[in-house]
């Protein structure tokens, strides 16, 4: 098959996998989605009448509908239930019985508090596997503290080191913190499959917000334990990888040009029709071009600023250079290199129509994962699927329950 075609009629390589995903927001939905996307069956629960904050959050919808959740909801049933009723609990015990992994991101202790803790569920089904989400784990002095991805991409370090010098801490345009840790909690979640298949047993994949962004940090921490060297914020630029940077063009487009290796540093300084900089003891070494990183950046900038952006890019390919324009959303979806990809797939919704968005990632030639229906909008779509044919009730026990409004 072609490589990132949507592949809607393939069950992906997760198939037969059952989870459950009960919370709010961004972290655990994130990796409850990615499952999805490779063929599991996702069933998240919502509050009746208290429909996921997720649903309005995002900067764009269409007749009242967020178009975020509809991505982010995607491959997932729906259903509604009350843990905090004795009855939903009952139920969810019930559901956790014929599932094979729960995905929540409430604070630490209020499973607990629902008598729905990890001891519990183990005795109800010893091969749970019960990914823990929250935003400082759920041990340590923090652990109950409230926590969204803005604290813990401050905390966890990633704010401290972004942004100009001399300006504040800045933040990406994205909930970093909380996709990190939605990463880490799929790693963990197939690790503690992996490690199932072979002892029977489940066991809890314990994911903190911090320690996501924290383990994005690379050498920092050692460098300021072994130099006493504080890593701080530096811009477009990093210091210590020289030439890498933003570099505006003569029509205004910013371009990305990352020439650090020596041989394609080289390239560059032919392209620019100045080869003798690569020979020049200022820049003949990645040594001496991080040294003296402001003047070649300052020699950089001012070419790129001769060149229209549309130039700048067929010098940068035919020189063989690591270098591109940046982005935004109308330059994606139009990029000869996202569409031969099949980067984005189309999504069909009974009200916004068809749209594209982020397809699965990443590509698997066999078995690759897709869109087989956008997010669902009404909550409690698929209470009778899940609670008649999963869980077992009777039309008349559905009633009686809706009535409670347990669902």
């Amino acid at each position: 098959m072609t490589p990132g075609k949507d592949s809607s009629n393939m069950e992906g390589p997760l198939k037969g996998l059952r989870i459950i995903e009960v919370g709010t927001l961004v972290a655990a939905s994130f990796a409850a989605r990615i499952l999805g996307d490779f063929g599991a069956e996702v069933i998240k629960i919502e509050a009746p009448g208290q429909p996921d904050p997720l649903r309005a959050w995002g900067q764009g919808s269409v007749a009242q509908r967020g178009i975020w959740w509809t991505i982010q909801s995607r491959n997932k049933r729906l259903v509604t239930l009350d843990l905090r009723q004795a009855g939903g609990q009952e139920i969810f015990r019930k559901l956790c019985r014929a599932a094979d992994v729960v995905i929540e991101n409430f604070r630490p202790g209020t499973l607990e508090k629902w008598g729905v803790g990890p001891d519990v569920l183990a005795r109800v089904n010893s091969r749970l596997i019960l990914a823990r989400v929250s935003g400082f784990g759920q041990t340590g002095p923090y652990r109950r503290r409230p926590c969204f991805a803005a604290l813990a991409e401050a905390m966890g370090g990633l704010r401290y080191i972004n942004g100009e010098p001399d300006g504040p801490p800045l933040r990406m345009g994205v909930s970093l913190g909380d996709t990190l840790a939605g990463l880490f909690a799929v790693q963990g979640i197939l690790l503690a499959l992996h490690e199932r298949a072979q002892s029977g047993a489940g066991q809890v994949v314990d994911i903190a917000l911090t320690e996501s962004c924290l383990a994005m940090m690379e050498s920092a921490i050692a460098e300021y334990d072994l130099l006493g060297k504080v890593r701080a914020r530096t811009g477009a630029r990093i210091p210590g990888v020289v030439p890498s940077n933003v570099f505006k063009t003569r029509d205004g487009k910013w371009f990305v040009i990352a020439a650090s290796e020596s041989r394609m540093f080289e390239r560059l300084c032919a392209a620019m029709e100045l080869p003798s900089l690569s020979s020049d003891v200022r820049f003949a070494t990645h040594e001496s071009r991080c040294v003296n990183q402001d003047p070649l950046e300052q020699l950089i900038a001012d070419w790129v600023a001769t060149k229209d952006s549309s130039e700048l890019a067929t010098i940068l390919e035919v020189s063989d250079i690591a270098g591109g324009a940046v982005h935004s959303a109308a330059d994606i979806v139009t990029d000869p290199q996202i569409v031969a990809r099949g980067s984005l797939v189309a999504h069909q919704d009974e009200v916004m129509g068809s749209f594209l968005a982020q397809g699965a990632t990443p590509l698997l030639s066999r078995t690759p994962g897709s869109v087989r229906w956008a997010g669902k909008w009404a909550p409690g779509a698929d209470n009778q699927h899940v609670y008649g044919e999963i869980v077992g009730l009777t039309d008349q026990e559905l009633a009686q329950l809706r009535a409670s409004k347990i669902m």
